[in-house]
């Protein structure tokens, strides 16, 4: 009777294990459920569009994405935060943008929770690492960061501009985005670096256009009558260099001709500006940073860990110059479905050969 008993005991044992072992494998192959606080307004053009590059990732790998948008509003942005601390709204993973500085505070709002946060876009600054430390450090649940180089998408459109008048003196504007934004700062700083190199370039005067048409229009009104001879206007993104174009039009001003614009971004009117010669210097690719992120959580639920295929934190070269026809090709494929991507191919899961990331957007150039 003891024997039978013992035999039951194991049999039961046995199914237990069992039972847990294919919860196990179901959590496992249960698809990441991640949030995108997205910083911008849910009408703002690149925001949106960023999202959207996001959604075909998700789609091509099988991700639940969610987008919360923040209308620019640190408050509301840190709300949205808060809603997804509690019952069935909280996600696996959720994805920050350090906009407006709000990183350390996300970090604190999801430390007791097992929730793994990542960093996209901006990640913390080295000044606010010092207190809250770096990823899988103080706070052991934010596990990476990717961030595009910033500081060279500013140097490369001020050399493309400077280029522009072929080693004469000049002089130039510049006009830059939200001083709270390190994307804006560090785009700066590239700029400043362009500068150093080309000593008979003089810039006279920098404003914060805080990325708005209408407020960088009404600088340039201002400073386009300060600055008669400005050949040169450097913008940190497409919206105040169309804010400048308009200035300069008004004034009798050609872009393009007497007059040489720089923008950064992916919209259609900018690639269309680009086209027809009145941006003279265009840099773009950031736009897939946040697809990019989905393929890297993706493969870390599916347990390859991006940390070994490139390191948790990584700062990618995903700017690039792009001239009239490689602006007619962007323009096709951010139009197609999928943007005529496969993400699969970017990911370990389907290439397990991957020993790390190569990221690009070069398959949409031509």
């Amino acid at each position: 009777m003891f024997s039978s008993a013992l035999r039951l005991l194991v049999v039961a044992a046995a199914l237990m294990f069992a039972q847990l072992a294919q919860a196990s494998t179901n959590a496992a192959a249960k698809p990441a459920d991640i949030v995108f606080l997205n910083p911008g307004f849910a009408n703002e053009p690149f925001w949106v569009s960023y999202s959207e590059f996001m959604q075909a990732a998700a789609k091509d790998l099988g991700v639940n994405l969610r987008i919360l948008y923040g209308e620019r509003q640190r408050e509301r942005i840190l709300k949205n935060a808060h809603t997804l601390t509690v019952g069935p709204l909280q996600p696996d993973y959720i994805i920050f943008v350090n906009e407006m500085y709000v990183g350390p505070e996300i970090l604190r709002i999801f430390a007791e929770t097992p929730v793994k946060l990542f960093s996209l876009h901006s990640t913390l600054t080295p000044e606010q690492q010092t207190l809250s430390g770096g990823t899988r450090e103080r706070y052991k649940n934010w596990i990476g960061s990717l961030i595009a180089n910033d500081q060279h998408a500013g140097y490369l459109m001020a050399k493309a501009l400077i280029e522009k008048l072929s080693g004469q003196p000049g002089s130039m504007l510049a006009f830059n985005g939200i001083r709270s934004t390190p994307s804006s700062a560090l785009r700066e700083q590239g700029l400043r670096q362009a500068l150093a190199e080309h000593p008979e370039i003089k810039l006279q005067q920098t404003v914060v256009g805080e990325w708005s048409r209408q407020r960088a229009y009404e600088q340039a009104k201002v400073l386009l009558k300060r600055h008669p001879d400005a050949q040169l206007a450097w913008s940190a993104n497409d919206e105040m260099a169309f804010g400048v174009m308009d200035a300069a039009q008004e004034l009798g001003r050609t872009p393009g001709r007497d007059i040489y614009l720089s923008a950064l971004n992916n919209s259609d009117n900018v690639f269309k500006a680009r086209i027809n010669n009145q941006i003279s210097a265009l840099t773009s690719g950031h736009f897939s940073l946040g697809a990019w992120a989905v393929v890297m959580l993706h493969d870390y639920h599916a347990g390859k860990d991006f940390a070994e295929r490139g390191g948790k934190d990584r700062v990618d070269d995903l700017f690039t110059l792009v001239d009239e026809k490689q602006a007619a090709q962007l323009m096709r494929h951010m139009k197609m479905p999928g943007y005529g991507l496969n993400f699969k191919n970017f990911s370990a899961v389907y290439k397990p050969q991957i020993k790390d990331y190569q990221f690009s957007i070069e398959d949409m150039l031509h």
